[in-house]
């Protein structure tokens, strides 16, 4: 963040997996962690606080998790267009699967139906974005079972493979994230594996 920050390194789209952890955003309730970071542990999931906006979410293998680091440009300085931007993301990769992807009014995310599938927590410094969205793919879900997500007690979490009653090729859904990304964003697309 601080090397773009500087103009040192070039906007970027950073995606990947994270091994079992629950985050902790700046607004997290400790209500909504229903394990002690000792029982978490035991279960293989690690605590971390986090210096992103939100509540407490589940990271594991099977999500994608995109850490957008750029500098949001004069014309686009709104933090709500942002998230808004964020969620239309994931809301296009839905509408690519087949699937009707929506807001809903005071959340942020990508909920289908009820159901969460993409979760945002981002961080702005200077207009400089990092940490960024969360997107359900081949998740396991259970991981979200030590936790109340992001706050939300009246909202469950689905993924794409759930939806699909199949496995979905992680690469292709990266694939098609980094597409919607640079669609909303206005980028062109330069990414290696």
């Amino acid at each position: 963040m601080e090397e773009r920050k500087q103009g040192v390194v070039p906007d970027i789209l950073l995606l990947l997996e994270h091994d079992p952890v629950v985050t902790m955003g700046r607004n997290a309730r400790a209500e909504n962690l229903l394990f002690s970071e000792g029982l978490l542990r035991d279960r293989g999931v690690e605590l971390f606080e986090a210096g992103r906006g939100g509540d407490v979410t589940y990271h594991g293998p099977g999500q994608i998790v995109g850490y957008p680091i750029l500098e949001i440009p004069e014309a686009r300085r709104d933090v709500h267009r942002y998230v808004r931007d964020l969620e239309e993301v994931m809301i296009r990769v839905c509408g690519d699967y087949g699937f009707a992807a929506r807001r809903i009014a005071g959340k942020s995310g990508a909920f289908v139906g009820e159901n969460k599938i993409g979760a945002i927590g981002v961080r702005i410094s200077r207009w400089v974005t990092s940490h960024g969205f969360a997107f359900n793919v081949n998740t396991n879900l259970s991981g979200f079972d030590l936790i109340v997500p992001c706050g939300l007690r009246d909202q469950g979490v689905t993924s794409l493979a759930k939806l699909l009653g199949a496995e979905v090729l992680q690469a292709e859904a990266e694939d098609r994230l980094i597409a919607r990304f640079v669609e909303i964003f206005g980028y062109t697309p330069a990414f290696s594996r």
